[in-house]
């Protein structure tokens, strides 16, 4: 499956390019959610006011997740968010978010994968509606302020292919760098690739 070509996940309905209509609009105030993550516990955005937050939609299933935690490109992105002092939220949206079931399997899989972010959240879709999230990964970056200032892919190679990694930029951690450097984010919406994000019908 991590070999399959892009065109090949395109024809399979796989792959989702584009930024649809939304609440979230960057340069403007991330949208306010609170949830439930992975161990139990509430998260909200309001409580990271104050702190850089990276949105990090994820699937375990899909091949450009796997693409970069089988390489550990995104374990590697979180680590340097961690060092800038930046929050991180994976989001996994899904309709059997209560599920007791999804929580364990996506916690053993993040040890697996040796990824460290700052919580996992369950979210039924209110959350990747409020972004207009279309793809795992999809990626966002909220300042301190609470405004939105990165929204798009994880990098600039739209492939399942991880030997395209090193060859990319990496959006996320530009963002990132420019943001705490006092910098305008160069690139602040880029088109994001992936997986449908599997919305409750």
């Amino acid at each position: 499956m991590n070999k399959m070509t892009t065109a090949a996940l395109l024809m399979a309905g796989m792959l989702t390019t584009g930024v649809a209509a939304a609440q979230a609009t960057v340069g403007q105030a991330a949208p306010a959610f609170s949830a439930v993550d992975t161990t139990g516990k509430p998260v909200s955005l309001d409580s990271y006011k104050g702190k850089y937050v990276v949105l990090e939609w994820v699937n375990p299933d899909c091949p450009f997740v796997k693409k970069h935690y089988d390489s550990g490109n995104m374990p590697a992105t979180q680590k340097h968010a961690s060092g800038k002092e930046v929050v991180w939220l994976s989001v996994s949206t899904s309709g059997d978010a209560k599920d007791p079931k999804l929580a364990s399997t996506l916690n053993s899989w993040s040890k697996a994968k040796n990824a460290t972010p700052t919580a996992i959240v369950l979210d039924d879709g209110k959350i990747g509606r409020a972004y207009g999230a279309k793809t795992t990964p999809h990626m966002y970056l909220i300042d301190p302020a609470g405004k939105l200032v990165y929204a798009g892919a994880i990098d600039s190679k739209a492939s399942a292919n991880a030997a395209d990694i090193p060859g990319a930029t990496n959006y996320v951690i530009q963002a990132i760098d420019e943001t705490r450097a006092g910098k305008a984010v160069s690139k602040p919406l880029t088109q994001p690739y992936g997986c449908s994000v599997k919305y409750a019908s």
